[in-house]
């Protein structure tokens, strides 16, 4: 069974890495709720500077943060797009998205869709 896959990439200031996970463990709630079928937010544990590119780089990481790599996964494309609907207009998490309540750069986030190309 193909599956759709939303993947993130965030600095977040280590010592606010307790309220990104107050506020992930809310969001990923309410997208299990509406449907997605695996939230998962990951702290970096190993992952170096490269010498072209790597996860540190590829946000612009500082000092004091770490990298939270992330991903929802969906049946579909469509139930992606349905659901993400849902969860943005939902009165839950608009406090959340103010980016000056926001415990991490937004700016830095990078974001995309990915169809599955091997599932084993």
């Amino acid at each position: 069974m193909s599956r759709y896959v939303d993947g993130f990439v965030v600095p977040v200031p280590t010592d606010k890495l307790d309220a990104y996970r107050r506020i992930s463990r809310k969001a990923g709630k309410i997208w299990r709720e509406y449907g997605a079928l695996e939230y998962i937010e990951c702290v970096a544990d190993d992952v170096k500077p490269g010498k072209l590119t790597s996860f540190p780089q590829s946000v612009k990481l500082k000092a004091n943060e770490t990298v939270v790599f992330s991903w929802i996964v969906y049946t579909s494309r469509k139930q992606r797009d349905a659901i993400n609907a849902k969860v943005m207009s939902d009165p839950r998490l608009a406090d959340m998205m103010d980016p000056k309540a926001m415990p991490f750069d937004a700016k830095r986030m990078f974001f995309g869709g990915f169809k599955t190309l091997v599932e084993l």
